[in-house]
């Protein structure tokens, strides 16, 4: 080999040496974490609502009318009848005008007599008042029946108490009658009925009614008469 061709072959070799000096190797690749993507939408939430509407917690009901008391059924109502009894007999206005309706009470001494209405304060002295009311004529004297409450109406109620009279609901109870005996108002009512004696020929029974109506559910009394054999 000349002079010549060892020259290039010399210069040729060290271009090559100088460019593996000046490109290093390609680094190895790292490998990446084989995690799995999380991918996050974009999109706006709505937040959640500050206030729940109370509307879906209100419940809703159709309106159940109130139960009217069945007067015959009600332990109220003879309860009522026990209080009347007691004040008569204890002569206690204050409990007397606690059975009073606060419509009145009509209080009648004869079947067609006169109607004397009297409120619940009122009934609170009907058994100190001297106050005299004409109750109407006797049947068969004709004679003006004159007095308080607490002298005419009392003693007779007092008369029934104390005799064992019998308790009926809706229903007048009496012995022999010259006249049609009936209630004169289209309400509720009981009746104190005493049948009177043997010796008598039973002639001498004696029949009370007391008028019970409902004011919010509670009873009480808006009328009183009697009833007994009339000539």
């Amino acid at each position: 080999m000349n002079n010549k061709w060892m020259a290039i072959m010399m210069v040729g070799l060290i271009l090559l040496t100088s460019c593996n000096i000046l490109s290093p190797a390609a680094p190895t690749p790292t490998q990446l974490d084989t995690a799995p993507l999380i991918f996050v939408s974009t999109d706006t939430l709505a937040p959640p609502p500050t206030t729940i509407p109370t509307s879906i917690f209100t419940p809703t009901a159709t309106p159940i009318p109130p139960v009217v008391a069945n007067v015959c059924n009600d332990p109220q109502a003879v309860a009522l009848i026990d209080s009347l009894k007691s004040s008569m007999l204890t002569a206690n206005g204050v409990s007397f005008s606690s059975l009073i309706s606060p419509n009145g009470m009509e209080a009648r001494y004869f079947r067609d007599g006169t109607i004397i209405k009297y409120t619940a304060d009122q009934a609170r002295f009907l058994f100190e008042t001297t106050h005299e009311v004409n109750w109407g004529s006797a049947p068969g004297s004709g004679l003006e029946k004159t007095g308080s409450f607490h002298d005419v109406i009392v003693p007779e109620l007092m008369k029934n108490f104390n005799t064992a009279y019998t308790l009926h609901c809706n229903e007048i109870r009496h012995g022999g009658a010259t006249y049609q005996v009936a209630w004169p108002y289209n309400k509720d009512f009981y009746s104190m009925y005493y049948q009177g004696t043997e010796q008598n020929g039973y002639m001498d029974w004696h029949t009370w009614v007391a008028g019970i109506e409902y004011v919010n559910g509670k009873p009480y009394l808006y009328g009183l008469m009697q009833f007994f054999w009339e000539p």
